[in-house]
């Protein structure tokens, strides 16, 4: 089979092509003919080095994506062979084929093509986590969304509307406007430089914001704890753009709640993984959730996807397809 291998850590030119022999299940595993897979921020993470670690080079990057069952290991009863499935999280999805926990498989529903599914997998589940649990926005709760026209600021948006919030949305250009306004924003700060508070305190009525949602990275980290209001809460993500450092909690203003959210205590048991899913198919199916596809390469061409998503030039969710 074809898969994306990392040579070792650096930027998209240690990307490689290459044949891999097929793999084969084990007990509880899957083995998945790969038909679409889903690029994120940690594939790149990946490459630089900030996670997979223990991992030895060459490795298989990617983590998501959408396929039909070809064979179960042994103790598998729940996934059937010819089965179109999704996941989330199964390190080596940048292939023709992978072996995969059957536990973290999901039914995709008839209704749902597999661009849509794989596009919804991680970026959905982390923007239900972050707008239904760690923060649950209530009607009229206005929300400050960073990268609101990429994969996963469409998403955050479209869910916080459907839960009756207001959507701030920060832009890094007026190319970009339109397409986080489709989705739901309700205002548009176009910034790249950090300064966007003023702008969304007087946008909330000059008391600032209920909930920033922030994975823009250390320039920005600043700038949000300034745009909340008095108890409002920062939900802060995005490791692979760095850290903001160490913080002094007492020197937190405004009797303000902060945290880093991972999607992991979202979906911590499959029962979870499932429900989730199963919530955002719906959602899919209904009208309600919509998916923006901001582009589509060929496997090969892994190392493009990398390089358009490092360089900000793209919008919603990017697709490899074998």
């Amino acid at each position: 089979m074809k898969a994306i291998v990392m040579t070792r850590t650096g930027g998209p030119e240690v990307i490689e092509f290459v044949e891999r022999s097929d793999p084969m299940p084990g007990p509880g595993e899957a083995l998945v003919k790969i038909a679409v897979a889903g690029v994120n921020f940690m594939d790149i993470g990946v490459r630089r080095g900030t996670a997979w670690r223990e991992t030895p080079d060459p490795k298989i990057l990617g983590v998501e994506g959408v396929g039909r069952v070809l064979a179960v290991g042994q103790g598998v009863d729940d996934i059937q062979r010819g089965q179109r499935v999704a996941w989330v999280y199964s390190p080596g999805s940048y292939a023709e084929k992978a072996v995969i926990p059957a536990a973290a498989l999901v039914t995709v529903p008839d209704e749902i093509d597999d661009r849509t599914a794989a596009a919804v997998m991680m970026q959905g589940l982390t923007a239900s986590h972050f707008a239904t649990d760690f923060y649950p926005v209530q009607s009229g709760d206005i929300a400050l969304v960073h990268a609101a026209a990429g994969g996963l600021g469409l998403l955050l948006t479209q869910i916080i509307k459907l839960r009756g919030g207001h959507v701030i949305g920060r832009v890094s250009s007026r190319s970009k406007i339109a397409v986080a306004k489709e989705a739901g924003a309700d205002d548009i700060i176009i910034d790249t430089e950090g300064r966007f508070a003023d702008e969304a305190i007087r946008l909330s009525g000059g008391e600032g914001v209920h909930v920033v949602y922030d994975g823009s990275g250390p320039k920005t980290f600043q700038g949000s704890l300034d745009a909340l209001r008095i108890s409002g809460t920062f939900c802060w993500y995005g490791p692979v753009l760095g850290g903001p450092g160490p913080i002094d909690i007492m020197t937190l203003p405004k009797s303000i709640k902060i945290g880093y959210p991972t999607f992991y205590d979202h979906i911590h048991t499959p029962e979870l993984f499932r429900a989730r899913s199963a919530r955002l198919f719906d959602w899919l199916i209904e009208g309600n959730l919509k998916i923006r596809i901001g582009g589509e390469y060929p496997l090969a061409d892994a190392a493009k996807a990398h390089a358009d998503m490092e360089r900000r030039v793209t919008t919603g969710k990017l697709l490899l397809i074998p």
